[in-house]
């Protein structure tokens, strides 16, 4: 457990952990502190309200919330909580190709916002929370900032070394 995580990951199952763990991954190379917990809108109601109603209490800056199905699991926390919640659409073995999960998500009432990210798209949750952090925490910021580097860098070489016969091919 991290002395002092400033990003909470949240999954309604031990099953969206393959899928989440990408958005774990980021925040570790960033050197960020997280925490990691399965807490079930459906099985654990109880531990979904403490939880959402401490999470800010306990240092936590940005939660992120990954979840399959009907998906209630980030939008009850952003019902409760009032940190920023990036939603996470799982494509869960019983859901409709992620589209419901996504759907109940990305769907939130006025007042009740859930940043939302692609189906799977843990790792541009971690990304996106690591934003949030920087807007107030420059180290932060400016590992983002070369993150951003790296990827146009990535881009270059690809750029570079694509040739007319690989276009014909």
């Amino acid at each position: 457990m991290p002395e002092k995580p400033l990003v909470s990951i949240v999954m309604g199952s031990d099953s969206d952990l393959p899928v989440m763990k990408e958005a774990s991954e980021f925040l570790q190379e960033l050197g960020i502190d997280f925490e990691l917990d399965i807490v079930s809108a459906h099985r654990t109601p109880g531990k979904l309200f403490k939880y959402s109603k401490e999470a800010h209490k306990r240092g936590i800056k940005v939660i992120i919330a990954g979840a399959g199905g009907a998906a209630h699991l980030p939008g009850m926390i952003a019902a409760i909580s009032p940190l920023p919640v990036i939603g996470v659409p799982v494509l869960s073995r019983n859901s409709i190709q992620g589209i419901d999960s996504l759907l109940s998500i990305v769907q939130m009432p006025a007042g009740v916002p859930v940043a939302t990210v692609a189906v799977n798209g843990s790792k541009n949750a971690g990304i996106l929370a690591a934003q949030i952090l920087g807007a107030e925490d420059k180290d932060i910021q400016e590992k983002i900032i070369n993150f951003k580097e790296t990827l146009k860098e990535k881009v270059e070489i690809k750029s570079n070394n694509l040739s007319k016969e690989q276009i014909n091919a």
